[in-house]
Formats: C-alpha cells, structure tokens, sequence
C-alpha cells in the first residue's frame, strides 16, 4: 500500500468523481483510475461503487477514509520533523473571510499536530516569499505569474456591492452594475490590484457608464466608514467585497448585495514552490476543498 494510493483514494472520496480527482490531483484521470484499483486488488474490496451516473464509497470505502486521512496525516508530520518543524506558514490577504476561517478548522481535524503562521502581504510579495521558501503556500487572486511558483486553482470568488444602507439601492435583493452609476465607486489603486481594478472597471464600461470616482482609503474598513457614514462631499459612494469576506462583516450602515447574474467573479489559487512544494500540501489541498457549511 503506497501513500500515493491512499492520496488518489481519498480525493476521489472526496470529490465523488475521477475526472474531478484528476483535476485536483494534476494528473491524468487514468492515472487516479488505475492506482485506486491497485489499492483495491491489494486491499481485496472494492471502495467505490462505480456506474456511469455517479461515484459512490462502498461500506469498505468508508470504513477506510478516517484511516486512510490519519495515515496521510501522520505522514505530512512525520516530513515536517524531519525538516525541523511541524507548521505551515501561508500567505493571506484581506478578503478570504469565511474561506480561511474553514479552511483553518479543517487543518486541524485533519491534521491536528501542524501549526499554521498567517502571513499578510501583498500579493508580488507573497509570490516573492513563495519562491524562495519564506512561505510554503499563498493564497493568491489572479496573480502576473512569478518565476518557480505554481499556481493550483482552489474556487471562485464572487464580488458584492457594499452600498449605504440608508440609499434606495440597497431595497434591492440584488443589483446590476448601471444601479450604481450616480454613486462614487471607492476602490484601491490599480497597481495594488490590476484584475480586481480592471474586472470592476470594465463591466461599468460595458454597463455604459465611466465609474465617478471615490476616495481612495487605506483600507477597507476606513472605505466602510466613509460609505456608511453617508460618502464624501455629498455623494454616496460604493465598493466591491468579496461574499466570502462580506459573511464575516457586520455594520448596520451597510448594506452588501449580490449582483445580479452572471455578476463578478475572482479565481482564487494556491501559490506553492514549482519544484519543492511543501510536505503539507496534500493535506493543505483537502482542507481547501472543504465543502462551505
């Protein structure tokens, strides 16, 4: 029994598909396919329950995956010791909200030995301190690529508007972009954010309209401070959050609406070392690909 078996079996347990095992897996689907049936030879059951609509653990699958998650587990530490170790240290930014607050819990039922150090920075300097080894792993949003840095894709990320909860547009259940073209838009400068800027930007072009400027703040709870308490100079201003950071947010002078379909929309990855990835990072995959509860 090899720990790349164990591996495969448990993301396809945990995605109920090869196709998507592979995708997650970066490897072909035959690869996934052929390694779990090997598993099975030698474990003398067979742990899916395959048809063509959907893949399903047997009783022998799931009496295997707790197991098969502790092996993997004891694993990762026992690398991390002999690296001198036992801990993650993971880039972060503003904006991951619920997503950091679950993938956090599920590190520790998963493996409940490693120590995780956040690390905020900007997103060129968390790529910079992936590449030489200051950070195992970031968590980046449509990131200019980076020499010796890979990016695995994680989810997506959709934009809310964060208006005043005081102005008519927050009657809304949801919102289209030309609803916000009399409100000044308050965002980062471009060269902090390029595709956050530009996505923004270009779908109020597209709506018909060039977004009145805002003030620019120094962060994003000054930029909610200003909004609520009514905007500058008069006009009422608005700005985009990401849902997942948005959950975690609780003012009563904003109010924070989706857009309406198709909306707005970020890819969220994980930045490793392209040549040493971390020892945790299988791990660090699975509690990525947690469901939201």
């Amino acid at each position: 029994m090899e720990l790349r078996q164990l591996s495969y079996f448990v993301t396809v347990a945990e995605e109920l598909h090869f196709g998507r095992a592979a995708d997650r897996l970066h490897i072909v689907q035959s690869a996934v396919s052929q390694q779990v049936r090997r598993l099975e030879r030698e474990l003398g059951a067979e742990l899916f329950d395959r048809s063509p609509r959907h893949v399903r653990l047997t009783g022998a699958g799931e009496r295997l995956l707790p197991e098969a998650r502790a092996v993997l587990a004891a694993a990762d530490r026992a690398r991390a010791a002999v690296r001198g170790r036992s801990g993650l240290r993971l880039g972060t930014s503003t904006g991951l909200g619920a997503h950091l607050d679950r993938v956090l819990a599920e590190l520790a039922v998963l493996a409940p030995g490693t120590t995780v150090e956040l690390v905020s920075a900007a997103t060129r300097d968390r790529l910079e301190q992936v590449a030489d080894g200051r950070l195992d792993a970031a968590f980046v949003r449509s990131p200019d690529p980076v020499s010796g840095v890979r990016i695995l894709p994680l989810w997506d990320d959709p934009l809310v508007a964060a208006v005043p909860a005081a102005h008519p547009v927050a009657g809304a259940a949801e919102l289209a972009i030309a609803d916000l073209a009399e409100l000044g838009l308050c965002i980062t400068a471009r060269r902090n954010h390029p595709a956050l800027v530009d996505l923004v930007v270009g779908a109020c072009h597209e709506a018909g309209f060039e977004p009145l400027p805002g003030p620019v703040s120094g962060s994003l709870q000054d930029t909610l401070a200003t909004i609520g308490a009514g905007g500058a100079g008069g006009r009422p201003l608005w700005t985009v959050v990401y849902a997942s950071h948005a959950r975690v947010l609780h003012s009563p002078r904003i109010a924070f609406r989706p857009f309406r379909a198709p909306g707005l929309t970020l890819a969220t990855g994980l930045a490793v070392h392209a040549r040493t990835p971390p020892a945790e990072m299988d791990v660090l995959l699975r509690a990525c690909a947690a469901p939201v509860q």
